[in-house]
């Protein structure tokens, strides 16, 4: 799998993205609206940090595998956040 990920960067760059930008804004997002400037230069900044995470996954490093396993315990949070909420209001 680095392999392959490691020969089709566009991929790569793509679910660095992706992953950067769900992992923002589920643990990093602020609570109040950022004026419209300044997301777009938070969204700027993280386009450049996922270009670095991607020479750095080309390079060897597994940065996919390792954002894909936060994600995944992120969602598992979320997950038992529902279903404690669930559990609460039926019981």
């Amino acid at each position: 799998m680095q392999e392959w990920l490691s020969e089709h960067k566009l991929v790569s760059y793509l679910l660095i993205l992706a992953f950067t930008i769900y992992i923002f804004n589920s643990v990093f997002r602020p609570q109040a609206k950022l004026p419209l400037l300044k997301e777009i230069l938070v969204y700027m900044i993280m386009a450049i940090g996922s270009f670095v995470l991607m020479i750095l996954q080309i390079d060897k490093l597994p940065i996919i595998q390792c954002m894909g396993i936060a994600v995944l315990m992120m969602l598992m949070l979320r997950g038992r956040q529902l279903y404690d909420k669930y559990r609460k209001k039926s019981g």
